[in-house]
């Protein structure tokens, strides 16, 4: 993906959290079940948008969060979903042949509050400014996985990379979370990030989902990540605690 310019706004709404309303579109997959219960862990009021024939992988929270039910990329369904609303986290899944993601972030992109604070999720394919490395191995098997799920009709790579260029040409108060590789567990912390991929921190290439999804709720309130495109990784991965251990070494012989 060709360098984007940004002009980057500083101006996000300061909201008390106890009185935060967000809306989770692609509530129902398993990041999305995550992403629910972190805000319902911090007190925000959640609307959640899953199609109708997966309503009941919510009951969970029945009667803790309202629930539109419809397709992500519907935009009827997003314009009530995200009335009011002071963030919106959204999973782009790049589901079917028909532009579903790229639909899905336009809708956001559109109907979501002026100010609203707007947070993506995607993988570390996704490139914000050119400077990312890839590993040849990395980037054959996102051309196989992309050309096989194309194959059977299951989803478009390429279409998620088109939903993230138009998030970065946007001038909301957008944050795209990269994920690495996921794996289940039970949480280890916040994950730690890095602009790009390829940075020594992001070796391990392994995160918690339930991680992946605390770090999407938590970007909610971090305005340094404003037009950002953080990679992450877990914060307890061999890489990101060598990472910490450099740093601790350095500020110590700073001291010194």
């Amino acid at each position: 993906m060709e360098n984007t310019r940004i002009t980057v706004r500083r101006d996000a709404p300061s909201i008390d959290s106890s009185s935060r309303k967000v809306c989770i579109v692609g509530a129902s997959g398993k990041l999305g079940r995550y992403m629910v219960q972190h805000a319902l862990d911090r007190g925000y009021e959640v609307v959640g948008v899953c199609r109708p024939q997966s309503v009941a992988k919510l009951d969970g929270f029945k009667g803790r969060i309202s629930i539109v039910a419809g397709r992500t990329d519907d935009r009827d369904a997003i314009r009530r979903a995200v009335a009011g609303c002071d963030a919106v986290l959204t999973v782009l899944a790049p589901m079917g042949v028909r532009q579903y993601a790229s639909q899905t972030a336009q809708a956001v992109l559109d109907l979501a509050p002026e100010r609203a604070r707007l947070v993506f999720s995607c993988g570390w394919h996704i490139t914000l400014d050119g400077q990312d490395t890839y590993s040849r191995l990395f980037l054959t098997l996102v051309k196989v996985a992309g050309w096989v799920a194309k194959l059977v009709r299951y989803g478009e790579i390429d279409d998620q990379v088109l939903a993230c260029r138009r998030i970065f040409e946007s001038q909301r108060l957008w944050t795209v979370v990269r994920g690495s590789n996921l794996e289940e567990g039970e949480t280890l912390g916040l994950p730690v990030w890095s602009r790009h991929v390829g940075d020594p921190i992001l070796e391990s290439n392994i995160t918690r989902r339930v991680d992946f999804a605390l770090f999407m709720v938590a970007a909610v309130e971090n305005d340094d990540l404003i037009h950002k495109a953080p990679a992450i990784v877990g914060s307890r991965t061999p890489s990101a605690l060598a990472h910490a251990a450099a740093a601790l070494t350095r500020d110590l012989a700073t001291v010194g």
